[in-house]
């Protein structure tokens, strides 16, 4: 709406919807500023967990059906197996089948010589992970190994018939000069008696610090290391001293021997369980242990070490809660190489259901989802449901340790650079039946979208908001993740005209918004009647409130765009939960509910057109506002006024007001030294004065001084505000002037000349502030003004000398 227009009449009273050019950017923020308005709330509160464990006291996953965070681990838990070297040579197959001789009692020989007997006890090598294996066949400790001296390795070497030459005698000195010493210092702390002191504890980490020094400078590292047999027993023994500092170096060096198979699940677990206690989060900081542990993310094979993965991704995080750990994490890329790892994770993850292919054909081009060809097997379908639950598992951790790192504002870059949003939809759409990681996503959302560059990302991504309602259908009784979709909706629809829009359009979108409002209003529409209420709302519920918050929020966000908001202006069912709102809470107990709630009708209210459902329940309305008028909200007041304002267009309104009294307070309102206030009270006042008989009432009761104190208290700050007033005063005079004419008229001479009125600018605002102050003064103050003070010094009988503006 415009409010100055150059063709009117000079008698002609301003009103509201007052003009129809086109309108300039000042004005368009004047426009805002008076009606539609977008509403902000405080995102959801997410406590910390008080303990550190894979899955939460809220989780959705049965206790029995899920990883454990507790057990326990030692050397025995570990497999000697995995440390014998590969000869890295691959042997091709035979083209025939050899026969062995057959003695006469139908035996096999081979000159005559026994055969060996398999050993009829030993030590179960392929037990699972520790702790977990089975109860009847538990893997012994490892031995002790004997002494080890030069000569047996090299005869070991010699015996392997390696014809590496050099190579091999110039890695046996090697071996013999810089690793054994070593090996037999850690060797020595494992003697029987030996008491891990915590000085015993460092001379063991400073060694195996060398120890992988070492291996790392000559190219031994990996399963390139010939001897990894002997070394990876001395570590492994070395578990059960029981030391989280020395664990964690060991960890790191066995890692580094790329150590696969229980052992690397083992270690994971090792290095989970010390990151359990807050006390060693310090032992992380002095370790480069986090290094390897985004190796194995990188690099691991998913279809091998998935278990594994989970502890490592566990171990992440639980570190990703101390701020000091998460910057380091941070730092070293852990955002990009977690949302790699999901997609990677999804990449290989099959369901019953096609996921949304928008996603796929966005994150890998060169892959195409494929239904099975045939159904699974048995084993297949076991082994594919295991596959899949551990994924989640994964994924639970994985959100929830991005749920942490969004915590940190120079987080936010990484977010954007890497693809989060549209990573994160993807991996909401294919695990939309997991409620851990849709509500650790939600969280993920709720926090980033608070951000403007990162709430225009979410707006952007394909098919978010199907996605946000399909989960409120969905988990529409699960109050946390339900508040932060509606907040995350929120912070999109506050910023963004296009989400408003993609919103609204949605499929049942705004159906499923107001099914969500009865659900936690706790009303159910009249079968027979659309726009009646079966019962009325009831008491008020703090555990549903801030959800009720969140989605009229919602609603008043959408409301702004023009389509949506006539839509909503005339559903019934939409209008009458926000009046039950205003019915039955009090301001004093539900101030942001009632105050979003009387947002929202404002909002509604400026939709003029015959099917407004506010429009046509006016007087209903105006009760309503009378109430919150009168209320201890200031917020409240300045809702309710706003209202008003847009109301105040219909002459029943007008009436009521005049009636009871209610434009006294609105005149009081000028006195609240609040620019906003006095702006909405000049909203009311403008369209009050349109008649004959309210300005006369007006100006009996002081509303000329009032608003003379208002141009000089706030015309050099706030233009707009000035040219609000000016247009109320041209109004309230239009009958003649009688008093306070030298107080005005002065004044409006000092605001109308340029040298006088522009240098009120702070030199601090900033060049876009002082040219949008500019633009307010030339386009929404001066006209009016000039009109306004050539009309007072007309009516003017016997006018004082004043001096003119230049």
């Amino acid at each position: 709406m415009s409010f100055l227009n150059h063709n009117r009449g000079k008698r002609d009273p301003f009103s509201l919807n007052d003009g129809d050019r086109r309108q300039t950017s000042a004005e368009i923020v004047t426009e805002a500023r008076r009606s539609l308005r977008t509403l902000r709330t405080q995102r959801p509160f997410t406590p910390r967990e008080e303990h550190r464990q894979l899955f939460g006291e809220t989780s959705s996953r049965p206790r029995d059906g899920r990883p454990p965070s507790a057990f326990s681990l030692h050397a025995r838990n570990f497999e000697a197996p995995d440390s014998r070297p590969s000869s890295g040579t691959r042997l091709s197959p035979l083209d025939h089948k050899p026969r062995l001789p057959v003695a006469p009692d139908g035996s096999f020989w081979e000159g005559g010589a026994a055969l060996p007997k398999p050993p009829s006890e030993g030590p179960d090598l392929r037990r699972t992970a520790g702790g977990a294996g089975s109860k009847h066949h538990r893997t012994k400790s490892l031995p002790r190994l004997p002494p080890v001296s030069q000569h047996t390795e090299e005869e070991a070497e010699r015996g392997r018939g390696n014809a590496a030459g050099s190579d091999d005698t110039d890695d046996s000195v090697f071996w013999n000069s810089e690793i054994l010493p070593v090996l037999q210092e850690l060797e020595t702390a494992t003697a029987p008696g030996r008491a891990a002191t915590e000085e015993v504890v460092e001379h063991l980490c400073e060694a195996g610090t060398r120890l992988h020094d070492a291996l790392k400078q000559k190219g031994m590292l990996g399963r390139r290391c010939k001897k990894r047999s002997s070394l990876l027993r001395v570590l492994f023994r070395l578990i059960d001293l029981g030391s989280d500092q020395l664990n964690l170096t060991l960890a790191k060096l066995i890692l580094a021997l790329s150590v696969s198979g229980n052992n690397l699940l083992n270690i994971c677990k090792l290095v989970f369980k010390i990151s359990r206690s807050a006390s060693n989060d310090v032992l992380f900081q002095n370790n480069s242990i986090i290094d390897s542990l985004l190796s194995l993310l990188q690099t691991g094979d998913l279809s091998t070490c998935c278990e594994a993965v989970l502890y490592c991704v566990g171990s992440l995080k639980l570190l990703s809660g101390n701020s000091a750990l998460s910057r380091l994490l941070l730092a070293k890329d852990l955002i990009r190489i977690l949302l790699q790892l999901s997609q990677r994770l999804l990449q290989g993850h099959t369901t019953d259901t096609t996921p949304d292919l928008a996603y796929q054909k966005t994150l890998w081009p060169d892959t195409a989802y494929q239904k099975p060809s045939a159904p699974d097997t048995a084993n297949q379908k076991v082994h594919r449901q295991s596959q899949e639950a551990t994924t989640g598992h994964i994924l639970v951790q994985l959100t929830a340790t991005l749920r942490n790192m969004a915590d940190l504002s120079d987080s936010r870059p990484a977010f954007l650079s890497n693809r989060a949003f549209l990573s994160l939809c993807a991996v909401l759409d294919h695990h939309r039946d997991d409620p851990d990681i849709c509500i650790n996503v939600a969280r993920i959302f709720s926090k980033l979208s608070s951000y403007t560059e990162c709430c225009h990302a979410l707006a952007e991504t394909p098919s978010c908001y199907r996605l946000f309602l399909y989960l409120l259908v969905k988990y529409n009784r699960k109050q946390d993740l339900v508040v932060r979709l509606l907040f995350s909706l929120g912070n999109l629809t506050a910023k963004n005209s296009e989400a408003r829009e993609r919103l609204f359009e949605e499929e049942g979108g705004i159906a499923v918004l107001l099914k969500l409002f009865q659900t936690y209003q706790g009303t159910e529409p009249v079968p027979d009647g659309p726009t009646a209420l079966h019962k009325p709302p009831p008491p008020p519920n703090p555990d549903r409130e801030d959800v009720l918050v969140k989605l009229i929020r919602v609603l008043a966000n959408v409301s702004i765009h023009p389509t949506a908001g006539t839509a909503l202006a005339a559903n019934a069912i939409c209008v009458q939960l926000l009046l039950g709102v205003l019915e039955v809470r009090s301001v004093e107990e539900s101030e942001e509910l009632v105050v979003n709630a009387a947002a929202t009708i404002n909002n509604l209210s400026f939709y003029q057109g015959e099917s407004s459902v506010v429009r046509a329940r006016h007087i209903h309305v105006s009760q309503l506002m009378l109430k919150l008028l009168l209320s201890t909200s200031m917020e409240g007041m300045l809702e309710a006024t706003r209202v008003f304002g847009n109301l105040s267009q219909i002459k029943e309104v007008r009436h009521f007001i005049m009636q009871r009294k209610v434009h006294q307070f609105v005149m009081s309102l000028l006195d609240s030294k609040n620019p906003d206030v006095c702006f909405s009270a000049c909203g009311v006042l403008i369209n009050l004065s349109v008649e004959t008989d309210n300005r006369a009432v007006l100006k009996e009761e002081g509303v000329i001084q009032k608003l003379t104190d208002c141009l000089r208290d706030f015309g050099p700050v706030d233009w707009q505000l000035a040219g609000l007033v000016c247009q109320t005063l041209w109004n309230c005079t239009e009958d003649g002037l009688q008093q306070h004419t030298h107080d005005l008229l002065t004044i409006l001479n000092l605001y109308l000349d340029q040298d006088a009125a522009l240098p009120w600018v702070s030199d601090g605002d900033g060049d876009d502030v002082a040219e949008f102050r500019r633009a307010c003064w030339e386009l929404e103050f001066l006209p009016v003004a000039q009109k306004l003070r050539n009309r007072i010094q007309s009516q003017v009988t016997s006018p004082e000398p004043i001096g003119e503006a230049s």
